[in-house]
């Protein structure tokens, strides 16, 4: 079965989150790590342009989530907390996200995109000279570092590839430095 007749089984060919019958179509829930109608929504084009569009919201629109809030769907469980979120400052979104249960793994999800995080809250990770660094960045070691357990030093102006960033410390980052992956302070590389 395809999965836009697996969505229509599924949703009784309403959308999704507002159950409009016009105009349906797929919608992938970011982030897709593999196909499939569980990872998908049957969404009306107007639910689908302002979730692409955040410019183009109409937030009465999205009073509809009052009712699809209570969906057994975990992919529409994600997509309306993160409608909710973004919509939150208008005061009757945060009542409904007050009450809006969603598991561990469906929060997961639901938080995987970075949706409903302030930027106070964001962990951000900065070299020594104060630049952002991302996941996949290069960097240069400015000092010998001693590795606890490795048995080696790490020279200063080591360049250390593609590293990872510790995603609840903004203090430490992962890299591979002589085939081995450690912990690196942040205070001690320059991003290359």
């Amino acid at each position: 079965m395809s999965v836009i007749k697996e969505l229509q089984a599924r949703s009784g060919s309403v959308c999704e989150l507002c159950g409009i019958t016009d105009d349906l179509g797929v919608y992938e829930v970011p982030p897709v790590a593999k196909e499939g109608s569980d990872k998908c929504l049957l969404l009306c084009s107007t639910c689908s342009e302002q979730l692409g569009n955040p410019e183009k919201v109409n937030i009465n629109h999205w009073r509809c989530l009052n009712d699809s809030m209570w969906s057994e769907v975990p992919a529409v469980q994600v997509m309306v907390w993160r409608m909710l979120n973004r919509l939150k400052a208008e005061g009757w979104p945060q009542d409904l996200l007050d009450m809006l249960y969603l598991d561990e793994d469906t929060m997961a999800w639901a938080q995987a995109t970075g949706e409903g995080e302030s930027d106070e809250d964001k962990v951000v990770h900065k070299d020594s000279n104060g630049v952002t660094l991302q996941a996949g960045d290069s960097v240069v070691l400015i000092k010998d570092l001693n590795v606890k357990g490795g048995g080696f030093t790490a020279k200063r102006g080591t360049h250390v590839r593609n590293i990872s960033l510790v995603y609840d410390n903004a203090e430490q980052i992962e890299g591979r430095v002589s085939g081995q992956m450690i912990v690196i302070l942040t205070q001690f590389v320059k991003k290359s």
